[in-house]
């Protein structure tokens, strides 16, 4: 906040809900012209908006949505200084009229939102945000704030570099999400694992994730059909029916959606009680993002990732060929190797995340992954198990699929290897007593530590990796995992076996009944004002009125999250819902 009122530049990256906005939104306060904020979604200059008119600030935006006489009122506003943050997307910032427009208003502040977007080497790269390079140009005094969620030292050195920042002041937040649990699990039976999560976390919000848009309406009608309200969303729907999910999910109408990665930038929800990906994202930076939309209230979320070898070699397929642009193609393979490496590593999953951004992780364990929590444990001679597997491939020559290397090493009787000669191999039947799910997803492991390597071809077969021969000679250190429970009534990630849960941040006793009534009261309040519940209070909010029970205003001013504005707005209508909740109690 100090180099955005000095007028210096900066370059600020701080994880999903770590205040970010509040970095350019107090500082426009102070100052006499308007902040102009570059904001990539319509729906997420919109909240943000609402958000802050809740509170008092004079905010604007300018977008395709306005009818042409709220634009004029807009800009009006602007040039006669009532505004204080305007938000626009980078492609009206675009546009000489609106460049024109804030010449005229003497703007000296842009804060870029989402900033990495600008970057080859980030996650999701834009080309409209490479037009933001002629600020600098033609807004020569103007201080140039960037701000973004993830990007690892390459991508922020990129940042700096595309929008010509000058010695800027950089800001790097802590990277770990400590109310946040992290669970790996192997994808063994989708539609029940993913139930089993829900029923966990019953009543509550939760975003599910799909790579692709027909399992997106696959498992939303699944969920439907076991009576759960799950809303699906994708770009292959009509605008009419996002938007309408999106206000369905976002006004707590509905707490379930399924979607691709299309969802989720432009929702604020911070009472995300769990994110789920049923396979694995495209990028760590994706994932970053994605399980971070969980928890941003700072109460316990679970961010759960169901992980099968087989999805590098899906996503590479679904990617295409990327060879017209040789710099991006190798920026997305090596971001789906990172996640690869992550999913299968045996790495606590907190410290993975964070050295993987360049912090240093000090905690021996987190007791907040799958991992520390004991959930998984390492499979016994690891070493030999290795040596089993790749001498399979080396045998059959480098020619197979990973099907047909279980089949073999289990001692399957199939005419495939008895047509081949394969059941003479010395390697067959030596790991007849392992299931074929473990088998495979110890050779994805392998893999991912480059002991194997499998081709990327129509039909993708199994080589040996660049470490293969440090395995068979019996040098190398080999990390393989397993689910630590393996009895029928407790599957790891079912609901029987109840997964620990990571105590809540703040996890002090409060009335329930009176949070679900104040809840509830909440969204009435948003209806009528046309907000999402989220702009009135937070569930940080109302967890502590149903644990403090104020009864004056001036009780009320102690609590989180209750300002002079939401005071004088929400103040006495708070204090009749909890006098009503103690009378009506027995």
């Amino acid at each position: 906040m100090l180099a955005a009122l000095s007028g210096r530049d900066a370059l600020v990256v701080m994880p999903t809900g770590g205040g970010k906005s509040l970095c350019y939104q107090a500082p426009a306060l102070l100052q006499e012209s308007v902040t102009v904020v570059v904001s990539p979604l319509i729906s997420l200059m919109k909240d943000q908006v609402d958000g802050l008119r809740e509170c008092g600030v004079h905010a604007a935006q300018l977008n395709s949505s306005q009818s042409l006489d709220e634009l004029r009122a807009t800009e009006r506003d602007v040039l006669a200084g009532r505004a204080k943050l305007l938000f626009v997307s980078p492609e009206r910032l675009a546009t000489p009229q609106f460049r024109e427009l804030l010449r005229i208003a003497n703007v000296k502040t842009f804060a870029i939102d989402e900033a990495h977007c600008i970057s080859h080497w980030g996650h999701d790269f834009r080309p409209e945000y490479r037009q933001l390079r002629a600020i600098r140009e033609e807004f020569p005094g103007a201080a140039v704030h960037a701000y973004t969620a993830t990007a690892t030292p390459e991508v922020r050195r990129d940042i700096a570099n595309e929008l010509s920042l000058r010695e800027p002041l950089e800001l790097v937040g802590d990277f770990d999400r400590p109310n946040l649990t992290y669970r790996v699990l192997a994808r063994e039976d989708e539609a029940k694992q993913v139930v089993d999560v829900i029923e966990r976390h019953r009543g509550e919000a939760g975003i599910i994730y799909c790579m692709r848009r027909r399992d997106v309406d696959s498992l939303a009608e699944k969920l439907r059909r076991r009576g759960h309200d799950a809303v699906a969303y994708h770009a292959g729907l009509s605008q009419d029916e996002r938007r309408e999910a999106q206000d369905r999910f976002s006004n707590e109408k509905c707490d379930l959606v399924v979607a691709t990665v299309a969802f989720g930038m432009g929702i604020d929800r911070s009472n995300v009680r769990f994110v789920l990906h049923t396979a694995m994202p495209k990028s760590i930076e994706h994932y970053q993002q994605e399980s971070g939309r969980a928890g941003r209230d700072g109460l316990e979320a679970e961010c759960v990732l169901l992980y099968s070898g087989a999805d590098f070699m899906t996503w590479k397929s679904m990617l295409g060929d990327t060879a017209a642009d040789p710099q991006h193609a190798a920026s997305t393979l090596r971001h789906l190797q990172d996640i690869d490496r992550y999913c299968a590593g045996a790495t606590c999953r907190h410290r993975a995340l964070v050295e993987y951004f360049g912090q240093s992780y000090d905690a021996e364990r987190c007791n907040a992954c799958d991992l520390c929590l004991g959930e998984t444990e390492e499979v016994q001679d690891a070493l030999v198990v290795a040596q089993k597997i790749v001498s399979c491939v080396y045998r059959v020559r480098e020619s197979f699929g990973v099907a047909h290397v279980v089949s073999i090493l289990r001692g399957e009787d199939t005419e495939k290897i008895r047509d081949r000669g394969h059941d003479q191999l010395s390697t067959y039947g030596l790991l007849k007593g392992c299931t074929r799910h473990d088998v495979r997803e110890w050779i994805y492991q392998l893999i991912a530590q480059d002991f194997l390597f499998q081709t990327n071809a129509e039909y993708p077969t199994l080589r040996l990796g660049s470490r293969a021969r440090d395995v068979l000679k019996g040098y190398a250190e080999v990390k393989l995992r397993q689910p630590a429970v393996r009895k029928k009534d407790r599957v790891a990630g079912s609901a029987s076996s109840s997964p620990a849960r990571r105590p809540a941040v703040d996890d002090g006793p409060y009335d329930r009944d009176l949070f679900n009534v104040l809840r509830a009261w909440r969204r009435s309040e948003a209806e009528e004002r046309g907000v999402p519940p989220y702009v009135i209070f937070s569930d940080k909010t109302l967890r502590e009125l149903a644990r403090a029970r104020p009864t004056t205003r001036y009780e009320l001013r102690g609590i989180y999250g209750i300002g002079d504005a939401k005071l004088e707005a929400f103040g006495d209508a708070v204090i009749a819902q909890i006098a009503a909740h103690a009378e009506a109690a027995p």
